[in-house]
């Protein structure tokens, strides 16, 4: 399979870098940004720009976007990354901004990973950048109302980049064709492959396009050949950050819509980009108490079971049991009302202070206790009617409350039965104390 290159390898820089945008207008996938009407488009014509923070996917062009708008507002580019600078070589930059603008020159500070600077740091940008001694620009991978601090945050305007779709990869490619000399050897289907494995990120792109080039293919490939020759690339997923939230928030609310595919898909993209699957776990039995209850009572025990399932067989096998509960809890009725009943209770605890439960359901162990009429009047359940009292058994200062209100879904519609067997009992008997009190 293999033969000669077909491209010719003069340039030693590596395509990506050949093919880095010269103006705005060559940047693909953010027009929201860099056109007409986009913020930073806008700046641009101004020749006026503000402090910002680009925030986006690996590959999407926030480098080459901070370069060029240097160019297009003429001032001086500084870049500085937040993984191997400092302080000191933060005073350094600040200083020389500081004489380049009394000489009549602004500067456009750019740190990559900014959130990878901590909150002395960063507190350290404010003064300069509120006089204007520096427009920063800094780029993130990270949600910035998470990683930077509120005082940075309110001097500069967050702006959020496009993971590149489909068409900006497309433009991508025929670029790289052109520089290259020739069209890539891959079929339509290889193409379509190469293009879901860069997952959004440009510049991963352009380096599988270019190890190809390099591979000497005399026949185009398909996905299988192009497998051969491309590693699979690890999805965009860090368990500790935003992904983590994202991708947890989207498998909860598909489950509580009763989405059971999309609820598999976010499974399975949480377990591909390596997430804990007793994470998972942990989270669906919380699902399973908090939005199906009492509704469908076989939800927990299922959770219960899948994870005693996967402690016994680990991953991969064990996988299949963490599916096996999505859709379980996919497809079971929803119901919130036993979470809710938990909530409301809990308030009505807090707000009600210590009050004491009434005197004849308490205890009388001692002579004392009973002489102040502690189980005074107390009837015991199993000796009336139906076994059933319908004595009040919340404190005397306290009306009675319905914390819990199933509704008609479920295995709760048979609770709402029992509530008001129970709620009609209880009236009834409420009514036969008052007769024979009024007797």
């Amino acid at each position: 399979m293999a033969g000669p290159s077909l491209f010719d390898a003069r340039a030693p820089r590596p395509l990506a870098d050949r093919l880095r945008p010269r103006t705005l207008d060559e940047v693909v996938g953010q027009d929201h940004l860099i056109g007409p009407d986009g913020p930073l488009g806008r700046m641009v014509r101004a020749g006026k720009l503000q402090s910002i923070v680009l925030w986006g996917p690996p590959g999407c062009g926030k480098t080459t976007i901070a370069r060029l708008l240097a160019d297009g507002t003429d001032l001086h580019f500084e870049p500085l990354s937040a993984v191997f600078s400092g302080i000191a070589d933060l005073r350094k930059v600040f200083e020389a901004s500081r004489k380049r603008r009394e000489a009549g020159q602004g500067t456009l500070l750019f740190v990559d990973e900014i959130h990878r600077f901590n909150r002395s740091q960063q507190d350290g940008f404010l003064p300069y950048v509120e006089d204007g001694t520096v427009v920063l620009v800094g780029a993130t991978t990270e949600n910035p109302s998470f990683e930077l601090n509120a005082a940075l945050l309110s001097r500069c305007r967050v702006l959020v980049l496009n993971r590149l779709d489909e068409p900006a990869l497309e433009k991508l490619l025929a670029r790289a064709e052109a520089e290259l000399g020739a069209p890539l050897p891959l079929t339509g289907e290889a193409r379509q492959a190469l293009k879901a494995l860069a997952d959004g990120d440009g510049r991963f792109l352009l380096g599988m396009a270019e190890d190809i080039a390099n591979a000497g293919i005399s026949e185009p490939l398909d996905p299988a050949g192009l497998a051969g020759i491309i590693q699979r690339r690890a999805p965009v997923y860090d368990k500790d950050r935003e992904g983590h939230y994202n991708l947890i928030s989207a498998l909860h609310k598909s489950l509580r819509g009763s989405d059971t595919d999309a609820a598999l898909y976010w499974m399975n993209r949480m377990i591909d980009g390596g997430e804990d699957p007793i994470y998972l776990l942990r989270r669906l039995t919380r699902f399973a108490v908090e939005d199906i209850g009492l509704a469908d009572p076989g939800a927990v025990t299922q959770a219960i079971a899948a994870w005693e399932t996967y402690d016994r067989l680990g991953s991969p096998e064990g996988d299949l049991a963490i599916a096996q509960l999505v859709i379980y809890l996919g497809t079971a009725p929803k119901s919130n009302a036993g979470y809710s009943a938990f909530k409301a209770a809990r308030r009505a605890a807090k707000q009600t202070g210590s009050l004491m439960p009434p005197k004849h359901i308490l205890n009388a162990p001692t002579r004392m206790m009973k002489d102040l009429g502690y189980g005074k009047g107390y009837r015991y359940d199993h000796d009336a009617p139906e076994a059933f009292s319908g004595q009040s058994y919340f404190p005397e200062e306290m009306e009675r409350q319905r914390f819990y209100d199933p509704p008609e879904r479920g295995f709760e519609r048979e609770l709402r039965k029992r509530i008001d067997f129970w709620d009609r009992l209880r009236a009834r008997r409420r009514a036969e104390d008052e007769g024979e009190d009024g007797a």
